[in-house]
């Protein structure tokens, strides 16, 4: 099939991926009067006197708010608010399809962080959480953060997190297959975006203590002179040998290489240079730093790629559905980092021992079963670690 093609036949053809849909009907007087006003004003008056009812007596408690500003759309960039609205339209499909979660794209024609942040903050009282798209690092970790301190509702980047968690997930069985640990292995990554960043947190909060993180000039290590106040705060906190050199260099005795970044950075013989039994997440999408035959070909145990016509795909899919229905499930005023850690060891969870193989990190993302068990998982961190309201 010619993806493009009939894509864009589908898209003319339906005008919209997504509609509103009513839970009532308002066909004759009663229905109306109840719907509408005069009956409305009740709920109104309880609102207003407890503003946590809003959760009770409208649609709030399960609804997400898809943002993004166009500058970072899939592999196209700065294309447009306007431009990136297919694609808000399409997550917000997938949330409805996977966690029946009500998700309303928002498309804000500003780059200017704190508008973005006002325009977002402003509307939070109509939403249950906030999910960032599709946004360019660094300004993504300002927003967020920014966000962060004056919601009260979750703010998730998707790209960032999302990832990560997946990441973690496939990392947890990876090293099951390898018979490796998270704190004993080094890693080394390309790209030190939005994803990156995440990743490494991520992965640095479950346990990892050994990583090297390269942009396109290498290395991130304390003291490189062209770092922005982001990658300052990498190299604080990772590559302790303080290792200064490209990637190919960094790469040698690695066990684990995470790509994020472009393609074919990665050869054959970069992957010979790695520790036995390494293990490749090669997710440049959609051609990845290295393709899996390639990598194998170079002594990989184990390659992942973010294509979904190789085996191990990370797919975010996979994820953000269920850590939005487990945290608007708690009624959450945060997701934080114990929630995504127990996001992924359920996501890991879902593949049983007697599955798991090289070929098999990951559960297929028409798994049913994912959403619940994600979920649970998610709702429960947020009670054991305090932002869980319910």
């Amino acid at each position: 099939m010619n993806y493009a093609e009939e894509s864009l036949k589908m898209h003319y053809a339906l005008k919209g991926k997504i509609e509103i849909a009513g839970r009532c009907t308002a066909n004759d007087k009663e229905s109306l009067s109840l719907a509408y006003t005069p009956g409305v004003a009740q709920p109104c008056l309880e609102i207003q006197k407890d503003i946590n009812k809003s959760y009770e007596l409208t649609r709030r408690w399960n609804t997400v708010a898809v943002v993004t500003d166009g500058t970072a759309i899939l592999g196209l960039g700065d294309i447009g608010p306007e431009a990136g609205m297919p694609v808000m339209e399409g997550k917000c499909l997938l949330f409805k399809a996977f966690a029946d979660v009500d998700a309303i794209p928002l498309c804000i024609r500003s780059k200017d962080v704190d508008e973005i942040v006002n325009t977002v903050a402003l509307l939070a009282g109509s939403f249950g959480g906030v999910n960032l798209e599709d946004i360019s690092a660094p300004r993504c970790f300002e927003i967020e953060e920014k966000l962060k301190a004056r919601c009260d509702i979750p703010v998730f980047h998707d790209d960032q997190h999302g990832t990560a968690v997946i990441m973690l997930a496939a990392m947890i069985n990876a090293l099951k297959v390898v018979g490796k640990k998270l704190e004993d292995i080094k890693i080394v990554t390309s790209g030190a975006g939005a994803a990156g960043t995440a990743i490494v947190k991520l992965l640095m909060g479950a346990g990892l203590k050994n990583v090297i993180m390269c942009d396109r000039k290498g290395a991130i290590y304390r003291g490189r002179p062209d770092l922005n106040s982001a990658k300052q705060e990498i190299a604080a906190s990772t590559n302790p040998d303080n290792f200064a050199g490209p990637l190919s260099e960094a790469i040698k005795g690695a066990d684990v290489f995470i790509g994020v970044s472009a393609p074919g950075l990665v050869t054959k013989e970069m992957v010979q240079s790695m520790n036995k039994d390494a293990v490749i997440f090669a997710c440049a999408n959609p051609t990845p730093e290295i393709f899996p035959d390639e990598a194998k070909a170079g002594g990989a145990a184990i390659v992942s790629t973010g294509r979904s016509d190789y085996p191990n795909q990370v797919n975010n899919v996979l994820a953000f559905p269920g850590i939005f229905r487990g945290a608007l499930d708690a009624r959450a005023s945060d997701i934080n980092t114990e929630m995504k850690i127990a996001a992924a060891y359920a996501l890991a969870g879902m593949v049983s021992d007697e599955q798991l193989s090289a070929d098999y990190i990951l559960p297929y993302a028409f798994d049913p079963a994912i959403k619940e068990a994600v979920a649970s998982a998610v709702a429960q961190a947020a009670r054991d670690s305090g932002v869980a309201r319910i």
